[in-house]
């Protein structure tokens, strides 16, 4: 169920991220050594049970869940284009408060976008996503992915598939950085071809991504 009176978009942390894309979208151009250096990416290994809270978020969300097989699997990175992905990952960092979907919704994992300007690592990712795709980004590019982080725990993160290799989305850093450097153990994603995940092959899944 959603908060009484929190209905109207996706709250006041939202905006400012809108409103702060088109100034970064507009902004000038940067030189190509702003451009994280060129890494291997994470190649999914076969299939994956998909966590079910995403499954149920599709159910309320199809849109945010959908795949497009006419977008490409990849965005060709411009310094105006990496910018405008560290700026939004970094804004909607500081401007979400960090919440356990225990405390905020009294369940264990729900995935959602945050519409009241709080949730968990799941949530963070996905309203990035929500504004880079409104920024023209392709959906089929940004896919959402479990990790286990360095506390041993579920974690969820956003990964972008680039032509410079695959980076990550994370709200316990700013910095986006290439998926090997973060630290974690990757576990599956999602997939670009169809509404299913892939596993990355590294370890047994979390049953929940429920972390600050």
């Amino acid at each position: 169920m959603r908060i009484a009176g929190r209905k109207n978009g996706i709250g006041q942390a939202a905006f400012a991220a809108v409103a702060l894309l088109a100034s970064v979208t507009g902004a000038g151009s940067q030189t190509l050594a702003a451009l994280p250096a060129v890494t291997i990416p994470a190649a999914p290994v076969g299939e994956a049970r998909p966590v079910p809270a995403w499954t149920e978020f599709c159910a309320r969300y199809a849109r945010e869940c959908a795949v497009d097989t006419s977008e490409p699997t990849e965005v060709t990175l411009t310094p105006r284009l990496w910018h405008t992905v560290t700026t939004v990952n970094r804004q909607v960092n500081t401007s979400l408060r960090a919440v356990t979907d225990q405390e905020h919704w009294g369940v264990p994992d729900r995935w959602d976008l945050a519409e009241d300007g709080s949730g968990d690592c799941e949530d963070f990712q996905l309203l990035k996503r929500k504004l880079l795709a409104q920024a023209g980004l392709p959906r089929r590019a940004m896919r959402m992915t479990v990790v286990i982080d360095e506390k041993g725990e579920g974690h969820a993160v956003l990964m972008l598939r680039t032509d410079r290799g695959d980076f990550v989305l994370d709200n316990k850093t700013s910095a986006v950085l290439p998926w090997h450097k973060t630290g974690y153990t990757y576990i599956k994603r999602e997939a670009d071809e169809a509404m299913r995940w892939v596993s990355l092959g590294r370890a047994v899944s979390p049953v929940v991504t429920a972390n600050r």
